[in-house]
């Protein structure tokens, strides 16, 4: 899975209004350091002020202080419990933080008060989307497409869940719409090559050039097409696009397994191969498959002590592993 993307509140309001102290004090050219002094001084002054606790809190979230900005949104809450902004920043807080049902709470305590908030409804919809609550999720996205059928991130996710739950032709339907209402959205562009990829179906290259464009350090399009050429036999572009992969991320493990997979199934390359699969173990030593494929290139290589020792450990990680199980037979 992707890493989670939250829709943080992170604007600095360049005057911060004082309640009751009748002056402004203009904040827009100081650092964020400087605003929490003056934040601070503030707040020791007016310390039954909500907002300030709320605008500190932003600048909390700008440097990455969660904690504080959580214990600054929880102060301001229990001041004034009914600013549906404070709610929103709070739950947006507890997501980063990884208190997932917390962030629940938040967004709908954010929605209670504001019902039309399609922002919180759809904070809503991601933390399902993110937490694999599909049916939760889809309902949220679904309220935000009823009001706003154009909004990406509620189409991009809907179409990735149509994809995760094997409804390919609604995925395909869905991101091929976020493609052409946002041709610079290099998400839809890598999740619908990788879609056709998967049934070595050639408009994958389409889609997946296009992600790269406008992405060239995108290792999951390159992957993607490296397997797709792979899948069709078209091994030599594949061996080209792991190597890109290598240059731009040297611990990219599926990149090195595979290359040992074409070096011992293709060319037969047997110590190649080792040196490949070895480098994949480096990069994930839980990575059964590739200790079961260096177990046979041992075993091919005519030494079947290593790969008895390499297929009983692919066996101690995954004890279901019919491949460990059949390589122990044949060797022992």
């Amino acid at each position: 899975m992707k890493k989670i993307k939250v829709l943080l509140i992170l604007l600095i309001p360049a005057l911060f209004a004082l309640s009751g102290c009748g002056s402004h004090n203009d904040t827009s050219d100081m650092s964020n350091e400087e605003v929490l002094k003056v934040l601070d001084i503030q707040i020791h002054k007016h310390p039954k002020n909500d907002k300030l606790y709320y605008d500190r809190a932003k600048v909390y979230m700008e440097i990455g202080r969660v904690n504080d900005a959580i214990a600054d949104l929880s102060h301001a809450v229990s001041l004034n419990d009914k600013q549906p902004e404070y709610h929103m920043l709070l739950g947006d807080a507890y997501l980063a933080n990884g208190s997932i049902e917390q962030s629940y709470a938040s967004l709908q305590r954010a929605l209670e008060l504001d019902p039309d908030n399609q922002e919180a409804t759809l904070k809503l919809g991601e933390i399902a989307y993110y937490s694999h609550n599909y049916d939760r999720a889809m309902e949220c996205l679904s309220k935000v497409t009823a009001k706003d059928p154009q909004n990406r991130t509620a189409l991009f996710m809907k179409g990735f869940i149509y994809k995760e739950t094997g409804d390919t032709t609604n995925a395909v339907a869905l991101l091929r719409k976020v493609c052409d209402l946002y041709p610079n959205y290099e998400p839809a562009f890598e999740e619908l090559g990788i879609l056709y990829s998967t049934r070595r179906d050639p408009m994958a290259l389409e889609y997946l050039n296009t992600a790269i464009r406008l992405e060239p350090q995108n290792t999951n399009a390159l992957y993607a097409m490296a397997m797709y050429y792979q899948d069709i036999n078209q091994v030599e572009k594949a061996e080209e696009l792991y190597k890109q992969i290598l240059d731009i991320n040297a611990n990219h493990t599926n990149a090195w397994h595979n290359r040992g997979y074409i070096e011992l199934f293709v060319y037969g390359d047997y110590p190649e191969a080792i040196n490949y699969f070895t480098r994949a173990i480096q990069c994930d030593s839980t990575f059964a498959e590739a200790w079961v494929n260096r177990g046979c290139a041992y075993e091919l290589s005519g030494d079947k002590a290593h790969a008895l020792e390499d297929f009983h450990t692919a066996l101690e990680l995954d004890h279901t592993f019919q491949p460990a199980i059949d390589g122990i037979k044949r060797v022992s």
